[in-house]
């Protein structure tokens, strides 16, 4: 891929030269936040804030096991508003049982109870409950500056491993992921092969494609455990590598969700100042 041309183009098609990742003319390459991607961070900023299923609105995350506790005390989900209660794993279906009232919690279905919503994810047998309240302590994400050098275009190259494993996504909640292949890109003159998953059912042929890379600028300006980026379709094949799309995962914003560990190979050695910033106090751009 070759670097931006120091052409006069506009901002919007200034946009889709910078397609390297090597090193490219500031001038060009460094520019306003293209009109869709703005308009992508002010929904996630109105998600976060309002949603029933934000990191900000989590209570608790449990591994369902042999059964879990529901109510005020010393249960292994405490909260006051319920008198004693249960939630069992019954031929793969998790189940509810507060005041002799039972009721089915379907795998990746939220279900309103009370104040509260409740949420399961997982294969059968290895089934968590998420539970959600009102959100709290809202802090809107924080963004590097725009890198129009920092997207690239790619072609998925096959993979090294087959058939399905769990794997926690970006929203922390463990879900059936394949190795879908590789994508090549050149940053700073120097070549990385990315892992690439398929995040969702297997059979789902539109589930979404993503890479959780680290580098290193976790742990200083951005989040230590690494990064997601969601790889975009184009018209004519092949995908687009978006690195000013990089999301914190949600154990960013919330200590109820576990990090993903890190991806094998996909720690690169050059920084990418680009998308999501932490801590999310940081004064957006």
């Amino acid at each position: 891929m070759a670097p931006c041309a120091r052409v006069p183009l506009p901002t919007a098609v200034a946009g889709m030269i910078c397609l390297s990742l090597s090193a490219a003319p500031a001038d060009l390459c460094s520019q306003a936040i293209p009109p869709t991607l703005r308009q992508e961070r002010g929904d996630l900023a109105r998600w976060l804030a309002e949603a029933p299923l934000s990191p900000f609105a989590a209570v608790a995350l449990h591994p369902i096991g042999p059964g879990l506790t529901i109510g005020a005390g010393q249960a292994d989900v405490p909260l006051a508003e319920f008198g004693p209660g249960t939630v069992k794993e019954e031929n793969g279906l998790a189940v509810l049982t507060l005041d002799d009232r039972r009721r089915a919690l379907p795998r990746g279905r939220p279900v309103v109870v009370g104040p509260y919503t409740f949420l399961t994810a997982g294969a059968r047998g290895r089934t968590t409950l998420a539970v959600f309240g009102a959100p709290r302590g809202v802090k809107h994400p924080a963004y590097f500056t725009y890198r129009g050098d920092l997207v690239a275009s790619a072609q998925l190259e096959p993979p090294e491993r087959s058939g399905p494993f769990a794997a926690l996504g970006l929203d922390g909640l463990e879900t059936q992921a394949v190795e879908a292949g590789f994508v090549r890109v050149a940053i700073e003159g120097q070549e990385a092969r990315l892992r690439t998953y398929r995040m969702g059912e297997s059979e789902d042929d539109e589930a979404a494609l993503f890479v959780f890379f680290q580098d290193p600028t976790n742990g200083t300006s951005s989040y230590p455990g690494g990064r997601f980026v969601e790889l975009i379709p184009q018209p004519g094949g092949g995908y687009q590598v978006d690195f000013n799309r990089a999301r914190n995962p949600f154990c960013a914003y919330s200590t109820v969700f576990p990090c993903p560990a890190p991806w094998p190979g996909n720690r690169l050695s050059v920084p990418i100042p680009a998308g999501e910033r932490y801590p999310a106090t940081q004064e957006a751009r």
